[in-house]
């Protein structure tokens, strides 16, 4: 059926992958006949994608719920994503929702409209997630500076906080050929920067089925992208310690295209909570990690992402992760606070701890991170790099990241979106942001 004339509208919550999806999924939309409009326009359809991680998951679909609806009450509202594989029946029951959509049924939405007309209740196809076990490759553009390319998705570890494995399935990816494909399409699209993203981008290679048999590794994923023509930079969004390689450290520090810039997980300094949340290595192992992306690349920018609030953090065990974080030599901390969530380990153990101490340790950290931050933005400040303009205009500047990171900004100018420019690193304004001068008057641009 062609749905030539209607409209439909995307909001998407969570991480960088479900980005990626919901371009997909729109993709799908258009070759069906329907124009997308902006989330707050009058649309025939509404689809939102979800997300498990944060703990105000159903109030977070509950307001995007009546945002569409505010503004068309006679919309029909289709619900994907983390959190409708998670809890189906529970949206269901949101008033507004007409259907809900599982892992496997999610890229195929078109397939599930009939007439449009609205249900008295929600109408759920959901999967076991045992069977999801094929791979649908997924990228965005959401503006033409920077997108999002999936390389991999699920995951096969067992942390015993995370819904991931029971929202997305086992850990499988994509073809390399199709990888390599979808960001020549990009290129394509005019896009400068490639991010890659997934569940656990560093167990890359796994076959669709669950096979355990790496097709390709993710060394050689990278070593691949680096040579496709058209894109100036590729950043990898998040990658585990332990499958961060010495291999793939020396290799991005000598890379046409990949970016000094790598996001490792670490979730806690200390070894006996990380045993408890079932992470596979201990801090002596992250610890070398950072010292040898520092050895090879020194102005790297390491981005590190930690919980507070764990079940049995004491006082004792949150400072041996402070302290940790503040010997190390990282960029910036992403902090989150643990919240219990159904039908993992994590929520059964003892030890629960208050969540007013667990939003003052998570205070606590972002602290530390600004510090941090500032601290490596000095440490840049007078060396030459290379700015990519963002399409954003904010108080009448325009913003941008240097290869490893630096935020920058200068006055408004329409001419510079989606440019690079060679600069120097001058000072850093109240705002935290970088200001710069040029070290060469012509842009760099091909």
């Amino acid at each position: 059926m062609k749905w030539n004339g209607k409209k439909v509208a995307f909001h998407t919550l969570g991480c960088k992958l479900n980005f990626s999806e919901t371009s997909t999924i729109a993709r799908d939309f258009k070759a069906n006949g329907f124009e997308e409009v902006n989330f707050s326009e009058p649309a025939d359809v509404y689809v939102i994608n979800t997300c498990s991680v944060t703990h105000n998951a159903d109030k977070e679909c509950k307001h995007w719920v009546k945002q569409a609806l505010k503004a068309n009450p006679d919309a029909f509202t289709v619900i994907v994503g983390c959190y409708a594989q998670l809890k189906p029946e529970e949206i269901a029951d949101i008033q507004g929702v007409d259907l809900v959509l599982g892992a496997t049924e999610k890229f195929k939405i078109t397939d599930y409209l009939n007439d449009l007309t609205k249900n008295d209740l929600g109408e759920v196809h959901s999967c076991e997630i045992d069977e999801a076990d094929f791979y649908v490759g997924s990228y965005s553009i959401g503006d033409r500076t920077r997108a999002f390319l999936k390389v991999q998705d699920g995951c096969d570890y067992k942390c015993t906080y995370c819904t991931i494995p029971l929202a997305r399935g086992i850990s499988r990816s994509d073809t390399l050929e199709n990888v390599l494909s979808n960001a020549r399409k990009i290129v394509e699209e005019g896009a400068k920067e490639i991010v890659l993203t997934g569940v656990n981008i560093g167990d890359y290679g796994k076959g669709e089925f669950g096979n355990k048999r790496h097709e390709h590794t993710f060394l050689e994923l990278v070593q691949a992208l680096d040579e496709v023509e058209g894109i100036d930079r590729f950043r990898i969004s998040s990658i585990e310690p332990n499958l961060l390689k010495d291999e793939t450290i020396r290799f991005v520090g000598q890379s046409k295209r990949f970016v000094p810039h790598f996001h490792i997980p670490l979730q806690s300094g200390s070894n006996e909570l990380l045993k408890k949340m079932r992470r596979r290595y201990q801090s002596e192992l992250y610890s070398e990690r950072v010292a040898t992306i520092k050895s090879f690349i020194p102005d790297c920018c390491i981005g590190v992402d930690v919980i507070t609030g764990f079940p049995g953090e004491t006082e004792e065990l949150f400072m041996e992760t402070y302290n940790f974080l503040n010997d190390l030599d990282i960029s910036y901390l992403h902090v989150f606070t643990y919240s219990e969530r159904d039908n993992t380990l994590a929520a059964e153990m003892d030890g629960a701890v208050d969540y007013a101490v667990r939003k003052k340790r998570s205070k606590m950290l972002r602290v530390l991170s600004a510090k941090k931050r500032r601290a490596f933005y000095e440490s840049q400040l007078g060396t030459s790099r290379e700015v990519l303009f963002e399409g954003n205009f904010k108080d009448g500047y325009i913003t941008g990241f240097t290869e490893n990171y630096v935020k920058v900004k200068t006055h408004w100018d329409p001419e510079l979106v989606n440019t690079r420019k060679k600069i120097i690193l001058k000072d850093i304004g109240e705002d935290g942001i970088v200001r710069f001068e040029e070290a060469i008057p012509e842009m760099v641009n091909a």
